[in-house]
Parts: C-alpha cells; sequence; structure tokens
C-alpha cells in the first residue's frame, strides 16, 4: 500500500518551484498573500460561493487561449484588495514576465479577495494601501513562510473566532505532491457547535482516538451581514494536468471547505479555490491520477484551515478570541 504522508515543511511550497510570500498592516487588520514560481504554470478556479470578488479569473478557463500565468494572489480588503494584484504586476514586469503581447509582456496574476473591513482595523485611509501590499508580498516570496495572522489572513474570522492563513502538504509516495494555502475568513463555524473542536481535526489528526462531542444544536452561529465573508484557496500540485483537469481539481478541493467549516459556501462567502501545477511530473495513469490528486486536494485544503485556525494569535483591537485562548 502506498504511503501518505506530509511534506518536508507541510507546506504548499513542498511542491516543486512554489513560492509564497506575506505582507500585512496590522493598523488596518489586512494583508495580501502571494503564490508564484520562478517560471509560469498552469492553473485553473473554482468558484462556489455566492459573493466571490475576483480579477482575471476568466483567464482560467479552459477554453480561454492564456495557458500559463505568473502569479496568484489573495488579499483582504474586499474590493479595494484587488489592487494588490497591480503591485505584483509591477514586480513581474520588473523581472520581464508575463504573456507575450509582441512589444512587450504582460504579466498574468488573478486575485480574489476577502472582506474585512469591519474587523476593528484602521480603514479610513485615503489612499489605497493594497497596490503596496501585494508588492511587499511579492517581494518576500520563499519556499518558508508563516501562517496565523499573516498575509490574506491578517485580519480574518470566523463565526467564533479568528481566521488566518493555513497551509498543508501531502505526498503519495515519491511521485505525487500535492498542497493547498487557505486563507479562513468565514460566514460559518471551524468548531462544532457550542465547543472548542475543530471539524478539520477528524480529518488532519493521525492516531488520535477521537469521540464526536456532544452538541446542543445541529445549527452553527453565523455571521449573518452580508458580504462580510470568504474562504479562499490555492491547491498546488506536481503532475503535468491540463486545464481541464486543474478545474476539477479545483472543483473537489472545494469539499475540504465543507469538511472544515460549517455552514461553507454560503450566500454571502465569496469561497474560492485556484488549482495550479508545476508540471515537473509525468502523468501515468489519468483517471487514476486525477482522482487521487482531486482526494488529497480536499484533504490538503481541510487540514490547512485547521492550521489557519491553530496558528491565529491575538492583536491590538482583535474582535473576537484566538483558538487558542478558548482551548485554554
Amino acid at each position: 500500500m502506498t504511503k501518505l504522508f506530509n511534506g518536508p515543511k507541510n507546506s504548499i511550497t513542498d511542491i516543486d518551484g512554489f513560492l509564497v510570500g506575506n505582507a500585512q498592516d496590522d493598523h488596518i487588520k489586512s494583508g495580501a498573500t502571494v503564490l508564484t514560481r520562478l517560471t509560469s504554470f498552469r492553473a485553473s478556479v473554482s468558484i462556489l460561493g455566492g459573493a466571490p470578488g475576483t480579477k482575471e479569473t476568466d483567464l482560467l478557463s479552459p477554453d480561454k487561449i492564456v495557458e500559463n500565468i505568473d502569479g496568484i494572489v489573495l488579499a483582504g480588503g474586499s474590493a479595494f484588495g484587488l489592487d494588490a494584484s497591480s503591485g505584483v504586476m509591477d514586480c513581474l514586469r520588473d523581472q520581464i514576465r508575463g504573456f507575450d503581447a509582441g512589444a512587450i509582456k504582460v504579466p498574468i496574476v488573478p486575485s480574489a479577495i476577502l472582506f474585512d473591513l469591519k474587523n476593528g482595523g484602521f480603514k479610513e485611509w485615503s489612499i489605497n494601501p493594497y497596490r503596496e501590499l501585494g508588492q511587499n508580498a511579492f517581494l518576500k516570496v520563499s519556499d518558508n513562510f508563516e501562517i496565523g495572522s499573516v498575509g490574506a489572513g491578517c485580519g480574518a474570522t470566523t463565526s467564533v473566532v479568528k481566521g488566518g492563513l493555513g497551509t498543508s502538504s501531502i505526498f503519495y509516495g515519491d511521485r505525487i505532491k500535492v498542497g493547498a494555502i487557505v486563507a479562513v475568513n468565514s460566514v460559518g463555524s471551524p468548531c462544532f457547535p457550542g465547543t472548542n473542536i475543530l471539524y478539520s481535526d477528524f480529518y488532519g489528526e493521525e492516531n488520535v482516538d477521537f469521540e464526536r462531542p456532544t452538541i446542543n444544536s445541529l445549527i452553527n452561529s453565523t455571521k449573518l451581514l452580508t458580504g462580510e465573508a470568504t474562504t479562499l484557496g490555492i491547491v498546488c500540485t506536481n503532475l503535468d494536468f491540463n486545464k481541464n483537469d486543474l478545474s476539477r481539481i479545483a472543483t473537489s478541493a472545494h469539499s475540504g471547505i465543507a469538511r472544515a467549516i460549517e455552514p461553507s459556501h454560503t450566500p454571502f462567502d465569496g469561497d474560492i479555490i485556484f488549482s495550479a501545477t508545476s508540471g515537473t511530473q509525468p502523468i501515468d495513469s489519468k483517471d487514476k491520477d486525477l482522482m487521487l490528486v482531486c482526494q488529497l486536494s480536499a484533504l490538503c485544503v481541510t487540514r490547512a484551515v485547521g492550521s489557519a485556525i491553530k496558528a491565529a494569535r491575538p492583536k491590538k483591537g482583535d474582535l473576537l478570541s484566538c483558538w487558542v485562548d478558548l482551548k485554554e
């Protein structure tokens, strides 16, 4: 039986060549996260939330002419946060990277945003800060990065505790690698109703004897104000899938959100998952490999949600407690 195990860093950057950078401003309680590689890469997307905010995601459809992209941006700030990708484009243009348009190269940087405008941070800026946050995040890209209350997860919240940025990776033998990064800012809760027990632990913890907690309700508390949420994610693999396959992987990975957050994909979430490949590992058996990566992507997303919640830390002006504080 082929063994499953975490990558060396249990991070999306365990997948060949992918890099992540974060930048945040604790005063405004928001930030941006960038995923890129030293070369362009193939990607797709699946949008299942009812209130998404995106830029350039249409290019990721299998029928669109652009085959490769140069980066993906996750950001806070609602629609203001879409400007973070402009900052990333500036950096990529300096590196002469992008879609070849003849006399110039145009960096292709799809992005998605979450709503964190009512989290206790200062929001009365005179100049949109997200372009600079995007630039700073790109300039920090590395195979090592922080999780928790950083980057796009800086000001993230759930219905009961602070959200945050999380990551995970799973290797299948010595051939298949899958990783995920998630910014958790959900309408729903990551915990069983009325408890501090995480749904994700039932998928993310090994060799632990779990007993389903006693609960008084099957309905979790939620954020009910329109547009104040969204869980954003990226899953990466090393298998050389095409855009059609990556689209299916992104859709399947959404079940990882549904396992870890209840409710999810609501009318007021903008839940989005991007999928990408380094293309460094040939496909062996197309059907079997695609099925397996779909399964592993969902598992990685669930575990990444759990890591985000556990890594969140208190900051001045917070409106919610962190999960680690509830646990004590």
